[in-house]
């Protein structure tokens, strides 16, 4: 039995003694359904004195059949809550492991560099070049959020406009979304139950601030049945995104690399329910994230994530970590997931095979292209100079309208 699945065998026996109470109780509220259909039937045959019995009788079995009604409800509402933590299997593919200490390098590209002086982080960078203001962004909202400024605002926005125009060159179609979500986006794409705590709520509208544009261009066909033809659906999305991040803590927190609010680039991929054709996009997903990473010339590697550091949904992923110098070790910047039909049958979004036959559950795919402001940790760390400029990567000269950010502050 896989890692991911140890220690589910009690919650697997609770599961069926739960659907066996359920069919048991269904069937008992059937029988009593036609029990009191051939009552009624019988009564326009019995003579008025012979009624009141009988009547009594059908107010007794109807109090009887609500009970049963309201019995079978409840187990049935138990059962499904059950069922929506079930996990995907992984793929026989997928590395064993307890966490992602665990997760198994494929490949690196670049060269961590090794800098002759004394190299700073992006914290204080930023600081220096007057484009990154924390404490202030503290003050504002609390912990975790910071200010960009001046060329921070511009070089983030340069970012994400080249990872935007980098995937429509790509056959992607840009959509606009919502970022505030109802319940049935989150928990459709496998967010809920069990990322209640990580997630902003706003009760009053019953919505939630999406951690990622993946939740809504997933759910945009929740419910429908598409046609074949129609397949595969690829969009990105630029959007704001909003994190809880309750229990990080150490370098973790350190300055831009977990926070509140952030802004992404997401790719997402519905298919054909196709185990091969699935297999074969994960890896292209994963390649259009590569390929903007190595033009923002940032080292990094590829990890084949381990079971026990899987999402509940996911059959496979592979991970992009980008190298950060003052973290002294990678960093994750992209994730590339496939789901199978995990999120398909919880939104109930279908197909109709071109070549006939019941309409079936669509496959679902999604991928990273930018996250920002933690890929400004790389970008800032890497390119410093000994002065304390920052230079940039040619690939976002266009975009930036310059590829020098000079410190302020030197001789």
């Amino acid at each position: 039995m896989r890692a991911i699945w140890s220690g589910d065998c009690k919650l697997e026996n609770l599961k069926s003694e739960a659907d066996a109470t359920y069919r048991r109780l269904l069937c008992d509220v059937e029988e009593r359904r036609a029990e009191a259909k051939r009552r009624s039937q019988e009564m326009k045959d019995i003579a008025a004195d012979e009624r009141v019995a009988l009547l009594e009788e059908g107010r007794r079995a109807k109090q009887e059949l609500k009970g049963l009604e309201a019995e079978a409800s409840k187990v049935q509402s138990a059962l499904q809550a059950g069922l929506l933590t079930l996990p995907m299997p992984p793929d026989p593919e997928v590395p064993e492991g307890s966490d992602d200490s665990q997760n198994v390098e494929l490949r690196t590209w670049g060269e961590v560099p090794d800098f002759s002086f004394d190299a700073k982080d992006h914290v204080s960078l930023g600081a220096d070049l007057g484009i990154l203001d924390i404490p202030r962004g503290v003050k504002l909202a609390g912990s975790r959020n910071y200010l960009l400024l001046g060329d921070g605002a511009r070089l983030e926005q340069a970012v994400l406009r080249f990872a935007v125009a980098h995937m429509t060159a790509k056959g992607f179609d840009l959509a606009s979304v919502p970022i505030l979500v109802n319940h049935a986006c989150m928990e459709g794409t496998g967010y809920f139950p069990g990322g209640e705590e990580q997630t902003y709520a706003v009760p009053k509208d019953d919505l939630f601030l999406s951690g990622t544009s993946e939740v809504p261009l997933t759910a945009i066909h929740s419910g429908e049945t598409l046609e074949e033809s129609d397949l595969p659906v690829r969009r990105i999305a630029l959007s704001p995104c909003f994190r809880r991040e309750a229990g990080t803590y150490g370098k973790e927190a350190h300055g831009l690399y977990r926070v509140h609010q952030f802004w992404k680039v997401e790719q997402m991929v519905i298919g054909p329910n196709d185990e091969d054709w699935s297999i074969e996009e994960q890896g292209k997903m994963l390649a259009h994230a590569e390929e903007f990473v190595q033009a923002l010339e940032i080292p990094y590697r590829v990890v084949d994530v381990c079971t026990g550091d899987l999402g509940q949904g996911q059959v496979r992923k592979f991970d992009i970590e980008a190298w950060m110098p003052s973290r002294g070790s990678w960093g994750e910047t992209h994730s590339a997931s496939r789901f199978h039909d995990f999120q398909a049958r919880r939104l109930n979004l279908r197909y109709k095979p071109s070549g006939g036959g019941k309409p079936r559950f669509c496959h679902t795919l999604n991928n990273t292209v930018a996250a920002t402001p933690r890929l400004l940790i790389p970008l800032l760390e890497l390119g410093q100079q000994s002065n304390g400029d920052v230079v940039l990567p040619e690939a976002l000269e266009s975009f930036m309208g310059k590829v020098l950010l000079e410190n302020p502050a030197k001789g």
